[in-house]
């Protein structure tokens, strides 16, 4: 099982700094350059720029919260529940079967 995470290309991980314009105020965001690419997918599928997307996001989050907190976090962890509302991937449904076969 560690193989498959073990053998994680550097580059997903490796941490990128990106400026986002938020209302005319500049933020640096720092993440993971696998989290970047989820973010340009869900921004696609919204037909926004990830930019775009962050921006609208950071307003709806102040509308539903009051404030973000740590905008970096929050990114992350949209991002996980994108991926975990998102139908497996076909060539996935192998490995998960192969681990729920190892596993009995």
């Amino acid at each position: 099982m560690c193989h498959i995470y073990a053998s994680t290309d550097p580059a997903r991980y490796e941490s990128v700094t990106r400026s986002v314009r938020v209302h005319g105020l500049v933020t640096s965001v720092r993440l993971e350059t696998e989290f970047w690419e989820i973010l340009e997918m869900m921004a696609s599928d919204e037909g926004l720029t990830a930019p775009q997307f962050i921006t609208r996001l950071y307003d709806e989050v102040l509308v539903e919260r009051g404030e973000v907190r740590n905008l970096a976090s929050l990114l992350r962890v949209v991002c996980a529940v994108y991926l975990s509302r998102r139908p497996p991937a076909p060539e996935l449904d192998g490995v998960a079967a192969g681990f729920a076969a190892h596993d009995a």
